[in-house]
Order: structure tokens, then sequence, then C-alpha cells
């Protein structure tokens, strides 16, 4: 993907972005974007690790109330916290839609003016393969 012409590249994020923004804002993929990343946090190609695309809200934490009237999801004025980065909102999403999944960590993965998307990835430790595995069983994150 590297080699090739960055108008190429742009293309290709282009293409990528405007399916990325149709589907869910949780959506369980294959295999990792970036694979150097994910393998730092701890992924490995096996069952029991899996690999979420999550998308975040961009904007910044004020957000005016407005005027008319509006059921209370539609006002969106309490969507960001201060002190919670977007990073950090989309491992939040993932613990709330996989109560089961341990999460080992998150990274950028493409932005643009509306959306952030970050890969998460998780690890099920009630897994047989996970149990069996001595470097993701004994992790200090699995033992929380």
């Amino acid at each position: 993907m590297w080699r090739k012409r960055p108008e190429e590249l742009r293309e290709l994020m282009k293409r990528r972005l405007m399916r990325w923004r149709r589907e869910k804002s949780i959506v369980r993929v294959e295999r990792p974007l970036r694979i150097d990343r994910a393998r730092q946090l701890g992924y490995r190609a096996k069952q029991g690790v899996v690999v979420l695309r999550v998308r975040v809200r961009k904007g910044g934490f004020q957000k005016p109330r407005p005027r008319a009237g509006r059921r209370p999801k539609a006002i969106g004025v309490v969507k960001h916290k201060v002190n919670v980065t977007m990073k950090e909102e989309a491992i939040n999403k993932v613990r709330k839609r996989y109560p089961n999944l341990h999460v080992l960590g998150a990274y950028p993965l493409a932005y643009d003016s509306l959306y952030k998307w970050f890969e998460v990835i998780a690890v099920d430790p009630h897994h047989p393969a996970i149990k069996n595995d001595t470097n993701l069983s004994l992790s200090p994150k699995l033992l929380k």
C-alpha cells in the first residue's frame, strides 16, 4: 500500500471512509489494518482475539444547546466528557457493547470532518485458546 502514489492512496482512503461511514459504529473486522500497532498491543492471529473498528463522533466538549424542542437523544449536548479522550471513548463503547471481552488497547485509524475511527484489540479470557496461551492468559490486563 505504501508503494502506491499519494493520489492513489488518497483515493483508496476516501473510498474506505465512505464505506465506513455507512457502517455501524462498532464493527468486528477479520484482521487489523495496522498489524504493527496491533501486535504491540498483544494481538495474535488466533481464536479468542477480537479486532473491532469503532467510530467516535468528533467535536469539542461544549456544544450550544438547541433552542427549539427536541427529544433528549437528538440534542447531542452530553456526548463527550471533559477528561475522556476519544480513544478512551472508543474503548468504553467496546466495553459497554461486549462486557465479556477484556480490552488490550486501541489505536487511531482515520478521521474525517465528523468522525474518528479507532481499532480496538480485545480478548475473550474464557476462550480455551487464550487460557492455554501463557503470554495472554497471565497478562496483567486480563487479571483485572
